[in-house]
């Protein structure tokens, strides 16, 4: 790989070749792209050389941090030894079979079985294929609705994006495709908080949106209920403590299988394994990705319950479905050195009784500042609520796009901080320091002092 290009001429030909995701190709091009070069720990560089705290942990994925030397040889040995080899034709490789060892073992007991992709989002199409699959070898192949909730994300595949419920992906491509439908996302502040109620009472009242779903299509035709932890490509969305156990109820009593995506919440970042722990439900089918390798090289799937496995296996037939990288080798042996690591530096313990309530406690006093509206934590996940009217709790117009102005300021201060409307979201990676913790959150005050500077200076707050 050449590095001795200037940055314009990096983004020169980045733009003369490289179709971004969810980007404006245009704007883009007129812009010139960040160009990132190297990283350590928690910290990236630029090849302008400027050292940026990476509150976002690359795309919710870089879990054990950068530069982790037992995942590059984990690759190294495997790449020497068997690059590739696939899962078709009744074959396997020692790397695919330990892994799948060693997920069962981390999973909740339900989970005895696995069966890989190579990202979240073949994880969530294969959800679709699976419990559609399930349905049909019991006698009721009329199970075909799959709900899901507004604002969701869960890839961005044709059945992925269609199980997401954000609206803008929707409106490209004639999505969502046929079987699936939305309810409301349990976001209190949105729609608990106007109403006066609390957030245990809106918990409750946003889960039976699920229940009058069920009724509404015939519970005889719904196949599934989908949904993350906490939702985070849609803003770090917590949804109260009584919202989940609620879901499993409603679930169990109208026998829905439930699905938790866990490609975010996955592998130590709410300080347990898995999302679903820390909430309270239990699922019979969680999509991975993400987490499993920390990144560092591509690799999916769907753990599987135990009462969809044993139909699977027992009934019989062939499930047509699979993909060339089932079972990477090489992403396989990676997942094992990472899971190891979490396990050897105890990072889900860390979370849990570390750096989550030492950041809980520092977004706590971030609340006294002008802009924010609300802030709160769950885990090693943050958001922050930016508002026009603090007292009122009045957004922002939304041509303002403040979120935008705040991130900007993020990346000129060496953050990267993600906005979501007027939300402002974290997620680093789970080996990040207390000392780590608080430097991020000088640096997102100053963000925030910037941005309220330019709010008063062009109007916006009158």
């Amino acid at each position: 790989m050449t590095t001795t290009r200037t940055t314009a001429q990096w983004q020169a030909a980045d733009a003369a070749h490289f179709l971004h995701p969810f980007t404006d190709f245009q704007g883009l091009a007129k812009k010139g792209a960040r160009i990132i070069t190297s990283a350590d720990g928690i910290y990236l560089r630029d090849s302008d050389g400027h050292r940026i705290l990476d509150a976002m942990s690359g795309l919710w994925c870089v879990n054990v941090g950068y530069g982790q030397q037992a995942l590059v040889d984990a690759a190294t040995r495997q790449l020497k030894e068997l690059p590739f080899y696939n899962a078709f034709f009744q074959t396997a490789t020692p790397p695919a079979i330990e892994l799948a060892e060693m997920l069962a073992e981390v999973s909740p007991p339900q989970f005895q079985h696995v069966f890989f992709a190579g990202s979240g989002s073949e994880g969530n199409d294969t959800v679709v294929r699976m419990v559609r699959r399930y349905w049909d070898l019991l006698g009721q192949p009329e199970r075909q609705v799959i709900i899901s909730r507004h604002n969701a994300y869960h890839g961005s595949t044709m059945a992925g994006a269609s199980l997401g419920g954000m609206s803008g992906m929707h409106a490209q491509g004639g999505l969502p495709i046929p079987g699936i439908v939305h309810i409301e996302q349990p976001y209190w502040w949105e729609h608990g908080r106007p109403k006066g109620l609390s957030r245990d009472e809106f918990g409750l009242v946003a889960a039976r949106w699920l229940e009058d779903k069920i009724l509404e299509i015939g519970a005889d035709k719904v196949a599934a209920f989908i949904g993350e932890p906490i939702q985070g490509a849609g803003g770090v969305i917590i949804p109260p403590a009584t919202y989940w156990p609620e879901v499993q109820r409603i679930c169990d009593r109208y026998g829905v299988l439930l699905v938790s995506d866990e490609v975010i919440c996955g592998f130590g970042r709410t300080g347990r394994w898995f999302g679903c722990e820390t909430m309270g439900s239990r699922p019979d089918l969680m999509t991975f990705a993400k987490g499993v390798t920390s990144g560092y090289i591509p690799l999916g799937g769907v753990m599987v319950g135990e009462r969809i496995a044993r139909v699977l296996i027992e009934k019989g037939g062939e499930f047509n479905h699979g993909y060339t990288y089932s079972g990477h080798p090489v992403a396989c042996a990676v997942a094992l050195a990472n899971l190891k690591l979490i396990r050897e530096q105890r990072l889900v313990e860390h979370v849990h009784d570390d750096v989550g309530p030492h950041l809980a406690k520092a977004y706590e006093a971030l609340r006294d500042h002008p802009l924010v509206g609300d802030a709160e934590t769950c885990g090693l996940m943050g958001a922050i609520l930016l508002v026009k009217d603090k007292a009122r709790g009045t957004a922002f117009d939304e041509a303002v796009e403040i979120g935008m102005v705040c991130r900007g300021h993020c990346f000129r201060e060496g953050l990267i901080m993600r906005a979501v409307g007027d939300r402002m979201i974290i997620a680093p990676p789970l080996v990040i320091t207390r000392t780590q913790i608080d430097e991020m959150v000088v640096l997102i005050r100053r963000c925030l002092d910037l941005t309220l500077a330019d709010a008063k200076a062009a109007g916006w707050l009158a």
